[in-house]
């Protein structure tokens, strides 16, 4: 015999954060943003949900937050993400080192190379981040093919993610943009549906 109740769906859901391109986002909507990191999973997984089947039961289980630090100034920032943010219920911050840049500034007139400031002989070499989009793209596609989630959120404007969601897409894998409109618009039509992050600012703010 069989139940009047059907029972309604359930879709996991697993997010993955671009730190950088998320906060840098965020403060160009409201300068002085700061994002609950509790509740913005909450929020992304609901909406997610929502999207894709409004009659469905939306399952968070977990969160990726990608970023990167220079050793020789965001001490409180790696320090943050790994004694505070990766202890939150289903998140895993992996903040990596930024590197040197090879090529140092020029001068603007002869155009010449300068390593060493002159006065004080400092590199002048800035940093930069290595591996990250890299590695937010092999989790992307490795989580999936391990069957840990039905539905990616990717929070992120960057193009670099663009053959990712193409290729989950492809395999019947639902990836929901999680963006600020208009920036992103590439990454935006390749995946599946859009979630616009500064219209929900106001639910997780701290």
């Amino acid at each position: 015999m069989t139940s009047r109740f059907q029972v309604p769906a359930e879709y996991r859901v697993h997010i993955f954060v671009d730190f950088w391109n998320f906060t840098l986002s965020m403060k160009e909507c409201e300068a002085a943003f700061k994002t609950d990191w509790r509740t913005f999973p909450k929020i992304l997984t609901r909406e997610a949900g929502r999207v894709v089947d409004a009659t469905a039961l939306a399952i968070y289980s977990g969160m990726n937050v990608y970023g990167s630090y220079n050793p020789a100034t965001d001490g409180a920032l790696k320090h943050w993400a790994t004694n505070t943010l990766d202890t939150f219920p289903g998140v895993n911050a992996l903040f990596k080192e930024r590197t040197r840049k090879r090529s140092a500034p020029k001068c603007p007139a002869c155009h010449a190379a300068v390593e060493k400031c002159p006065h004080c002989g400092s590199d002048m070499r800035g940093t930069e981040e290595k591996g990250i989009d890299t590695r937010i793209a092999t989790d992307l596609v490795s989580l999936a093919w391990e069957k840990a989630y039905d539905i990616a959120v990717l929070v992120s404007a960057d193009q670099d993610f663009v053959p990712a969601a193409e290729y989950l897409q492809n395999k019947g894998i639902k990836v929901i943009h999680g963006g600020f409109p208009p920036h992103g618009m590439l990454l935006r039509q390749k995946c599946w549906a859009t979630i616009d992050l500064p219209r929900y600012r106001l639910e997780f703010r701290m």
